[in-house]
């Protein structure tokens, strides 16, 4: 049986910043270029705080005299033993700065970490870290570079992967939180229900988003939108959301694919910027819907309902005169093409409703 390791990682502050070394000396070394903290493997029947002072002392030259226990991180890669990081931050320390023969030394302004050439894992736990979390446990599995799971505390974490304006895939896969604070373009699928009515328009049917959402709680929102996780795709992702919000169990065939649609909105949530860069996948969906027969989502949806094309037009535009969100969270220009792809398809899209009338 393969067997795990052990080891320790801090971080050591004075000035707002932190001690960071830069893994730049050894060719063979699988930080290469990375920036992490201070730490390494456990020695024979040493406990933690022993191989912390150790490696400190070995790295650094320092002697540590003041630090705290602030979380268990656990690794997993693929091809690679499981890893199960102690990890530390220090306050107080004795001694002079030696040279370091993994990397160099640096000190580093905690509010510049994030630029730093950093594992997409190590941004988490640095952000518990900045923002003072109680003792966490976080795992973290990767696939080469690739982070593939995070789950902190034992609920897993959303993880996107960042996209080009074609849609295509980048292979850089982030966490939800950071993919909203840098403004990364990610994938979403949007799916418009739509109905036709008997003045020869046509109707959405918008979900309310519930007041507890960390983005645009309270705003009506497309009928099913969601973000694609890392792993997904547009399709996959479209027919998972209508089922999780709303509880319609669609097939592939029952998605008619529109366009593909970039959006951007900067905005501000609870006291935290918010910077939404999606590429969406737009599906328009025909089928028959019974409100009173929808499953909704109580974390997600408030309620849904019918809103006449028109009537969400002129009022998502007079808001967007404004330049404020405050009745919907739609990209007006993305509304204004589904309704001109619904003009041109219109027969297409209703053919039982054109044929009764």
């Amino acid at each position: 049986m393969e067997k795990s390791v052990l080891t320790t990682l801090c971080y050591i502050e004075k000035d707002d910043s932190y001690l960071m070394l830069h893994r730049v000396k050894k060719q063979q070394d699988v930080n290469k270029d990375k920036w992490i903290g201070i730490g390494g493997h456990f020695e024979k029947g040493e406990s933690p705080e022993e191989c912390l002072f150790r490696e400190i002392k070995e790295e650094t030259g320092l002697a540590l005299t003041g630090f705290s226990f602030r979380g268990l991180v656990t690794f997993s890669a693929i091809g690679w033993p499981t890893e199960y990081m102690c990890l530390y931050t220090a306050d107080s320390f004795e001694g002079t700065i030696t040279d370091c023969e993994e990397g160099t030394l640096q000190w580093v302004k905690k509010e510049e970490l994030m630029s730093l050439n950093l594992w997409e894992g190590d941004k988490i736990f640095f952000k518990l870290l900045l923002e003072d979390a109680p003792f966490f446990s976080l795992k973290l599995s990767y696939n080469g570079d690739r982070l593939t799971e995070a789950v902190l505390n034992g609920k897993p974490m959303e993880l996107l992967e960042l996209r080009r304006e074609d849609g295509s895939r980048t292979g850089i896969v982030r966490e939800r939180s950071f993919v909203h604070e840098n403004g990364d373009l990610h994938g979403t699928s949007h799916v418009w229900i739509v109905r036709p009515t008997k003045a020869g328009g046509f109707e959405l049917l918008l979900q309310k988003r519930s007041r507890q959402k960390d983005s645009y709680p309270g705003c009506y929102d497309i009928s099913s939108a969601g973000h694609i996780p890392a792993g997904s795709d547009y399709l996959d992702s479209a027919l998972r959301e209508m089922e999780e919000e709303l509880g319609i169990r669609a097939q592939p065939k029952d998605l008619q694919e529109a366009f593909l649609h970039l959006g951007y909105a900067e905005t501000e949530f609870y006291g935290k910027p918010f910077k939404n860069a999606e590429v969406s996948m737009v599906y328009l969906y025909d089928k028959p819907i019974e409100l009173a027969d929808l499953n909704l989502q109580e974390e997600e949806v408030e309620e849904v309902c019918w809103m006449e094309y028109e009537k969400v037009l002129a009022e998502v535009r007079l808001e967007a005169e404004r330049g404020q969100v405050e009745k919907y969270c739609i990209f007006l220009d993305e509304l204004e093409r589904v309704g001109d792809v619904l003009q041109e398809r219109q027969n297409l899209l209703f053919p039982i409703f054109h044929q009764a009338l």
